[in-house]
């Protein structure tokens, strides 16, 4: 057993895991992963800027796609410090407290942007299958009540199985597998009884996100049969093309999530940089491609961010 293993052995401090095998290009590393993280904040931050000031987005699934943005600038706010402070030297360790702080914004951050893809394509559903009922169901009022049980529904179930992380005996070696803290990294070098955790987490994920990943399903299987029943082929691809940003939006999430799961579960003799790697994806991808999907996709926001970049090279 390394000498950093036993002397973490009885500490509450964890060991972070950067790159294996690359700490001598560390320095190098940070430069992508900066710029990674930059084009997060400002990403999200020009969605949030524009959905605002632009009278003409202030609509349903535009308030929708501004809550899917705040979600990922959270998501790059809890991760950033240690990704970063690792590449950079200023972190090696974190205490428990702090890894089940980070623990429990990331995996509920994570549930809140699987609710809020839910709540996007319940918005597409009525606007394609309902489409005159759309103002009168989906109304200021409704959104703010979608808004609040997505909240509750992210943080109010998560503590019970994050609390007691603080109570485990982790008599394993403290060192953690990405550069962040994960629930399942924390069980896996705890000696104590995890069947709560396992059992209740197994719960959450199939109660929250493959519950939504079918709800989001069956909602493109309804609005698939709507399409199909219109008469005008015109009109047919006019529908599905307002879908297109939110099905690449949906697969941007759901698809980092299922690697990350299969290496976790079946990935135990790969390197330990692939899960590094798949570690990062799965936080940075999302947050990264989200602002670039709906800029492209979006005429209104594609134009408004046009017209602001303009005005920066004036």
């Amino acid at each position: 057993m390394s000498a950093i293993s036993i002397s973490n052995l009885n500490s509450s401090r964890f060991v972070l895991t950067g790159f294996p095998g690359l700490e001598a290009d560390y320095l190098w590393l940070s430069i992508p992963f900066s710029s990674i993280y930059a084009m997060v904040f400002l990403g999200n931050c020009m969605v949030l800027h524009v959905i605002q000031t632009e009278s003409s987005l202030h609509q349903p699934m535009f308030y929708f796609l501004a809550m899917l943005a705040l979600t990922d600038l959270c998501v790059g706010m809890s991760t950033v410090h240690t990704v970063l402070g690792i590449l950079w030297g200023f972190i090696r360790e974190i205490s428990l407290d702090s890894c089940i702080a980070q623990s429990y914004f990331i995996h509920g951050l994570s549930f809140t942007e699987s609710s809020v893809l839910l709540a996007m394509s319940f918005d597409r559903y009525v606007a394609i299958c309902n489409p005159l009922r759309y103002s009168s169901i989906l109304t200021n009022d409704k959104i703010m009540k979608i808004g609040v049980a997505i909240l509750c529904r992210s943080s109010l179930l998560i503590p019970p199985v994050i609390i007691r992380l603080k109570f485990l005996n982790y008599c394993r070696p403290h060192i953690l597998s990405h550069s962040f803290c994960l629930h399942q990294d924390l069980i896996q070098i705890a000696c104590s009884d995890i069947r709560f955790n396992s059992i209740y987490a197994l719960t959450l994920v199939i109660s929250k996100l493959l519950l939504d990943a079918v709800l989001i399903l069956i909602s493109y299987v309804m609005i698939l049969h709507t399409v199909l029943a219109i008469a005008s082929q015109e009109e047919r691809l006019k529908s599905l093309q307002t879908c297109v940003s939110h099905i690449c939006t949906v697969l941007v999430f759901y698809i980092p999530i299922i690697g990350l799961t299969m290496v976790h579960r079946f990935g135990k003799h790969l390197s330990p940089l692939v899960h590094v790697l798949m570690g990062n994806i799965y936080i940075l991808f999302p947050p990264l491609m989200n602002p670039v999907i709906y800029s492209i996709k979006t005429q209104q926001i594609r134009r408004r961010a046009m017209k602001g970049r303009g005005h920066l090279l004036n």
